[in-house]
């Protein structure tokens, strides 16, 4: 199960990559012929040879489909698993190779890896940066990853324990020291690890609860980042000493965010119930945390007053403590009582469990556990003990300081047509929705202000949107202001929409001792028309005096939401990436005459239609100013398992987001001056871009052809997350369906048409009308637009159109209305993409990316060919045959992890 090294050209630095797919493709192929048979992997071994062949003489796809055509379901799905199976060692490969490649910039220490924190800070330093100017900053960054529950690759926690093993075994050898023995054990191990993975299914047969996919997110916060945690900070010290000689004391520049438990937005399993639930988990889990850190701390904290002295102020702490609970000082053993650190250590668990189970002598909030861990640290450095449990104990300050009791912020969504209904009802306003927004305003206006309370109402929204706001003033009293994040608005559309849940917040309790709502409330534009009037929403909640009044009270800082995934199903990638462009622009110049500061949150998802793609070039492309020394973004579906699965990988993906928020906060591009005239020609690319998509969604019969050349029916029945695919209630349309299945289904079927359909007639206007010339001088120049056009490039490469022809031919008919104008818009998108970047091929400008998808092709080509079979079979069944549907999960599985960022 080998590469095939004809065809596959690594540069030098990637031999060792070569070396390991080759030798994980032989394991596996050993495992196949143990767990299946010899005759199975001569047959997955002819099929990928057919696979390659077809690849390497352009041919086309009937003799590979020929081969695989009326497989029974169960080979076809042991096939399907088989090709996985290969995707997740080379996933594993190339994520290890990562960290090769990062150990040996390290080793060598020529130059710093790029894009790293020592990277930035040299860029910084050499553009004229002093210590004293990034110090200032240090203090304004607040870097915040948001997990969502929004999955595209449901990898089931048992087999990321698995895939954890894998690793470690592949790492341990890295260095080259092993013995002949020490190799064996572990190519043993990984071994073990891989057929374990081998039986073990892929997905569960249940859909998940809010609680399952809280349990999956929190792998990644516990397991990983917990860790990872303190030696970021080491890292981002360590650069300042090398780039400026010292380092500065170091704020908290890092946190992280979650929806899991708090989307509501079409989850009726999300409610006032998975909101407590879920603050009480977290709360749990990163306690229980603490406690087995400070019990290890406890062993090493031996130090004896006979021998070193500590501080008075930690021995009046102790004092404190033994006073206060007796008890607990009583079960500290005799034989320790020169250890003062130790006996203190003894007393702050005790404090940490009394916390766990809000029982007397809790600890009344983080910042007290962080005086208490500050105070041992002040000691130990006073008192020789830098090198005796200073560097450990400051390791657990910073995960406090990170983490606190809360874990991860929890945010809260709703779509504001719900907060509407609620309102309507409330107020006994059957034409709410034909009011215009500054008359909903008006009506509005006393009860957001608390002058008047909204009555109260028993139809089926009003007590669930109480229960919410109820919930979330008693998670503040128990959990602490920072264990919430925002009040996310979906559609959010104008000043009243914000208004509603303000007046909603107030009658259902959400009210601080100053009489203000505790919330940042953060409306989200996600259609092109939103965006477009994001600028006179922000302006009209400055002029209203009472959101004027809330936001005063939230320091004069408004969190606006920006949607990437709606925005380009509405109107297609070009026009949404030009929109968020144009959109944060303008909501700063917005923000700026009115007074008052923007963090913009964005809400990213894993494909490029959906805003997908390198976080550090999204950063650099994004308008001046808009970073602001904040980066608070979703992380959701396969790019959490990407950048957050190994320890050493999520160190890495950190130090990136910080280095280019360093960056583009510090020294941002300087003004350019051609920007205004590259603004026109972005709205002709996105006008003529949104004209074509548009007519083609729009024509008649096409979500008929979407429901039948893409398995969208297939994806709407897998187990993936606990949300629907489209809102309760709604039929099938467009405009209905989630963004996620949408782009979904369209990798699935390898058109990838969210991805680049209108941006060749997009691009073939602008030129038409300015020239050629200006268009490539502006893709070369113009950081957005050279990423935008790299981003369209992969898109295209990832997609396979003769493979795609046979998912559109299974819409019968509808094919030949709708695959030749996919085949145009296709060929008219890749010849002004290559044409305007002056590249021979699509991925020229990544080589890596490149070997990276032919490493892959021979598998994905024909667990895709497989599918349409299936496909088509168990629609003829009337999809009620369960083989059929078990070989089609797996294949849809198998495809996502082999394309990558898909949804």
């Amino acid at each position: 199960m080998s590469a095939s090294s004809a065809i596959l050209e690594f540069a030098a630095p990637d031999l060792p990559l070569r070396d390991d797919v080759r030798r994980l493709g032989a394991l596996v192929g050993d495992m196949l012929a143990e767990q299946v048979s010899d005759e199975f992997l001569a047959q997955v071994e002819r099929i990928r040879t057919r696979a390659i062949a077809r690849r390497q003489k352009g041919e086309g796809t009937q003799g590979l489909a020929a081969i695989l055509a009326g497989m029974s379901a169960e080979d076809a799905e042991a096939l399907i698993r088989a090709f996985s199976a290969y995707f997740q060692v080379v996933n594993i490969a190339e994520r290890v190779h990562r960290i090769r490649r990062r150990r040996d910039y390290q080793r060598q220490g020529d130059a710093p890896q790029p894009e790293g924190l020592h990277a930035s800070l040299l860029r910084l330093k050499e553009q004229g940066v002093g210590l004293e100017e990034a110090t200032a900053w240090l203090e304004r960054l607040d870097l915040e990853p948001v997990f969502t529950a929004h999955p595209t690759e449901a990898v089931r926690r048992a087999l990321l324990e698995k895939e954890q093993l894998m690793v470690a075994a592949l790492v341990a050898g890295l260095d080259g020291a092993q013995t002949p023995g020490e190799a064996a054990s572990d190519a043993a191990r990984f071994r073990m690890a891989l057929t374990a993975a081998w039986q073990t299914a892929d997905s569960s047969p249940v859909r998940p609860t809010v609680a399952d996919e809280r349990e999956h997110v929190g792998f990644y916060l516990t397991q990983v980042l917990y860790r990872v945690v303190p030696v970021f900070y080491e890292s981002l010290e360590h650069a300042f000493t090398e780039v400026y000689g010292s380092a500065p004391p170091l704020p908290r520049v890092l946190r992280f965010g979650t929806w899991v438990g708090g989307d509501m937005d079409g989850n009726p399993n999300v409610d006032a119930t998975t909101i407590a639930d879920t603050l009480r988990a977290q709360r749990a889990v990163v306690l229980e945390r603490y406690l087995k850190e400070l019990w290890q701390l406890a062993s090493l904290l031996s130090q004896s007053t006979t021998l070193v002295p500590v501080s008075e102020a930690l021995r009046a702490r102790l004092a404190q403590y033994q006073a206060q609970l007796p008890q607990a000082a009583a079960r500290s053993r005799p034989r320790h009582g020169d250890m003062p650190y130790r006996l203190l250590n003894d007393l702050m668990r005790a404090r940490l469990r009394a916390t766990l189970d809000d029982a007397p002598g809790a600890y009344a909030s983080p910042e007290e556990f962080e005086a208490d861990i500050q105070l041992i640290l002040d000691s130990l450095g006073a008192h020789k003990g830098l090198h005796a449990g200073w560097f450990a104990v400051r390791r657990l300050l910073w995960r406090v300081r990170t983490f606190g009791f809360h874990l991860a912020r929890l945010d809260v969504r709703q779509e504001s047509s719900v907060h509407g209904r609620a309102v309507a009802a409330a107020l006994g306003q059957g034409d709410w929705d034909t009011l215009d927004a500054a008359a909903r305003a008006t009506l509005l206006r006393p009860y957001a202000a608390g002058t008047e309370t909204l009555p109260a109402s028993q139809d089926e929204g009003n007590p669930r949107l109480d229960a919410v706001f109820a919930a979330l003033g008693e998670a503040r009293r128990l959990h602490g202001a920072d264990a919430l994040g925002a009040y996310i608005i979906s559609m959010a559309h104008s000043c009243a929409d914000v208004l509603t849940v303000l007046a909603l917040a107030r009658r259902g309790g959400l009210v601080d001792d100053g009489g203000q709502v505790p919330l940042d409330i953060a409306p989200l534009f996600e259609t092109v028309d939103d965006l477009r009037h994001g600028p006179e929403v922000l302006r009209d909640l400055a002029a209203d005096p009472v959101y004027r009044q809330h936001l005063a009270a939230r320091g004069d800082t408004q969190m606006v939401m920006l949607g990437y995934s709606d925005s380009g199903k509405d109107g297609g990638t070009a026009a949404s990436r030009w929109g968020l462009q144009r959109g944060q622009v303008e909501l700063l110049e917005a923000a700026h005459e009115l007074g008052i500061k923007l963090t913009f949150f964005h809400g990213r998802g894993g494909s490029i239609s959906r805003g997908g793609g390198k976080t550090t070039r999204a950063v650099d492309a994004s308008p001046r100013g808009s970073v602001d020394g904040r980066l608070r973004v979703t992380e959701q579906g396969e790019v959490i398992h990407r950048k957050y699965g190994i320890r050493a990988l999520a160190l890495r993906s950190l130090e990136q987001s910080l280095g280019a928020v360093l960056v583009s906060s510090i020294r941002p591009r300087p003004p350019e001056p051609r920007e205004a005239h590259w603004r026109t020609l972005m709205d002709t690319v996105a006008c003529a871009s949104t004209e074509a998509y548009r007519d083609f969604v729009g024509a008649k019969g096409f979500m008929d052809y979407f429901r039948t050349a893409t398995p969208i029916d297939v994806i709407e029945r897998m187990t993936l997350g606990s949300r629907p695919s489209r809102r309760l209630g709604q039929d099938a349309a467009l405009s209905n369906l989630r963004a996620i299945p949408w782009v979904f289904a369209w990798s699935q079927a390898r058109a990838t048409i969210p991805g680049w359909y209108g941006v060749g007639s997009g691009l073939a206007a602008a030129v038409e009308q300015f020239g050629e010339e200006a268009v490539r001088e502006m893709g070369r120049d113009w950081p957005f637009v050279r990423t935008f056009l790299d981003d369209i490039a992969m898109v295209l490469a990832k997609g396979d159109l003769d493979i795609a022809a046979l998912f559109s031919q299974l819409s019968g008919d509808l094919h030949g209305q709708f695959f030749p104008r996919i085949q145009a818009e296709h060929e008219r998108t890749r010849h002004w993409v290559l044409r305007l970047s002056g590249n021979d091929s699509l991925l020229q400008h990544d080589q890596r990316l490149d070997l990276s998808i032919r490493l892959r092709n021979p598998y994905v080509d024909p667990m895709s060919l497989l599918q349409v079979d299936l496909l088509k079979r168990w629609r003829a069944a009337d999809r009620e045959d369960d083989a059929l549907l078990r070989a089609l999960v797996a294949s849809v599985n198998g495809v996502s992890q082999g394309l990558q960022n898909t949804g």
